[in-house]
């Protein structure tokens, strides 16, 4: 038995019946990667993936984190399945079948993760839509998990087989999780201490480093949103504590619609060059001018920025167990309140250096810490109420919308010999966050997933097609 850390647990609690745990992508392969090909490969390689045979065992009342097994209802036919999208198979009915298959919440009885092998993709080749729950893997080891089951090379040597055979884990019954929940209780208060201890000499430590990098001001470790902070002669504001309010950051419904585009990499780094900042900068300036005119559009543009909140991996190397969540994240401006690209491109790029100065001055581990001290259930329970409750329609979202960048392999994968085209993220939301903009590179290009509430954002494919031109007016700029 393993237990799940806090930060995993919390991706379990969030659920509720219309907001889900779970994370994906949508991998376009060339023709030979069918159903009988992926389903002989993942079993070849089962015992390289461990998150592939955990199944979850829940403490009694949630009073204390919930655990893995090694799971006696594991059945690999109940997680690999063959759909064919309907036809003409365009990239509309493509994306609401996998829209569809991401509102649908993941079996808790069994291993958390399922592949769908989809044929009859218009475009050629085979879609797989791979999808896994948040407390199982996050960004990072989700992207491990892909290099094991993939190839980097079409013919690739045979896996070792294990050395010894795999064998199943008994569910434990409620005496035995009783008795570890007791003994966890009576050792909180030393837990506690030693991270309280952690924070304060982090904490310290990072004050220090601080000060001596801003000639004696140490204001990174106790800035407070909406706080100006130093950038070289001048100040820039950092994000409000309160974002403004759009008609995406509302109570959410179990309804989903998801869209993907293909931006050429190289594109992306020009614009980045030319303009001395980073990628990253470039796709949340694309991101925002997408906003920008999906709002203005409605007219329903805040005279206030909307601000983005961006996932930040904090893995050190060191993890005992690397299939973990180790993330936290940082607020950044969008900068949606300024016309012209290039002067919002280079709004961010100042706000996005100040917002990770803030971010490396506070000790997101340590402070990752003391969620261990906070009982599933309540965070359950208060998942439910704020969804009754409907309270992300009459308060401010802390953000409006998540954004994130992962980098992935710039050479090609292969899956029984057929190349991967292109992987495209299907991530969360949540109530008051009805919107995420995921974007991976591989090989040449930048893959973009969007999702959203069906509702909240009916016409997804605008916001979606405006990134093109989001970059189409950066490049001409840079040129």
């Amino acid at each position: 038995m393993q237990q799940l850390t806090a930060a995993d647990t919390s991706f379990l609690s969030m659920e509720t019946a219309s907001q889900f745990g779970h994370v994906g992508s949508l991998y376009i392969f060339d023709d030979g990667a069918g159903y009988e090909q992926t389903r002989n490969q993942i079993e070849q390689r089962l015992h390289l993936l461990p998150p592939y045979r955990r199944q979850l065992v829940e403490v009694p009342f949630g009073l204390d984190q919930p655990y893995w097994i090694e799971s006696p209802n594991f059945e690999l036919d109940f997680h690999v399945r063959h759909l064919a999208v309907p036809p003409p198979g365009d990239r509309l009915k493509l994306s609401d079948m996998v829209a569809r298959l991401a509102a649908r919440p993941l079996d808790r009885s069994r291993p958390l993760w399922e592949w769908y092998v989809i044929e009859g993709v218009e475009s050629g080749g085979v879609a797989h839509y791979v999808k896994t729950h948040h407390a199982a893997v996050d960004g990072a080891s989700g992207t491990e998990l892909m290099t094991i089951l993939l190839d980097d090379s079409p013919n690739p040597p045979p896996v070792e087989p294990p050395v010894t055979p795999w064998r199943p884990d008994e569910v434990p019954n409620e005496a035995a999780l009783w008795g570890r929940t007791m003994l966890n209780l009576a050792t909180q208060p030393a837990r506690l201490a030693q991270a309280q201890f952690k924070l304060w000499r982090e904490m310290a430590d990072r004050t220090r480093e601080s000060a001596a990098a801003n000639g004696g001001q140490s204001w990174g470790a106790w800035m407070r949103p909406g706080d100006a902070a130093p950038q070289g002669d001048r100040l820039v504001a950092g994000p409000a504590a309160q974002a403004p309010r759009t008609p995406f950051n509302a109570t959410i419904t179990p309804h989903r619609r998801w869209t993907y585009l293909s931006l050429p990499l190289d594109e992306v780094k020009r614009v980045k060059n030319h303009f001395k900042v980073t990628l990253n900068d470039v796709v949340l300036e694309m991101c925002a001018s997408a906003l920008r005119k999906w709002l203005a559009d409605r007219d329903a543009l805040p005279s206030d920025p909307l601000t983005a909140m961006c996932p930040i991996s904090i893995r050190t190397g060191n993890e005992t167990e690397k299939y973990s969540n180790r993330v936290s994240g940082m607020i950044t401006s969008l900068a949606t309140n300024v016309a012209d690209p290039v002067e919002r491109l280079m709004i961010i790029h100042e706000a996005t250096k100040s917002a990770k100065e803030q971010f490396g001055a506070m000790p997101a581990e340590a402070l990752q810490d003391f969620s261990q001290f906070s009982p599933p259930a309540v965070a359950a329970q208060a998942s439910r109420m704020l969804a009754q409750s409907r309270i992300s329609d009459v308060i401010n979202p802390p953000f409006n919308v998540t954004i994130s960048n992962v980098p992935g392999p710039r050479h090609p994968l292969y899956l029984a010999g057929a190349q991967l085209r292109q992987m495209y993220p299907v991530s969360i939301v949540t109530d008051g966050l009805g919107l995420n903009i995921t974007c991976c590179s591989y090989m040449d290009s930048l893959d973009f997933g969007l999702i959203s509430c069906r509702e909240l954002i009916p016409d997804l494919w605008q916001l979606n097609d405006s990134l093109r031109d989001a970059l189409d007016e950066l490049s001409r700029a840079a040129s």
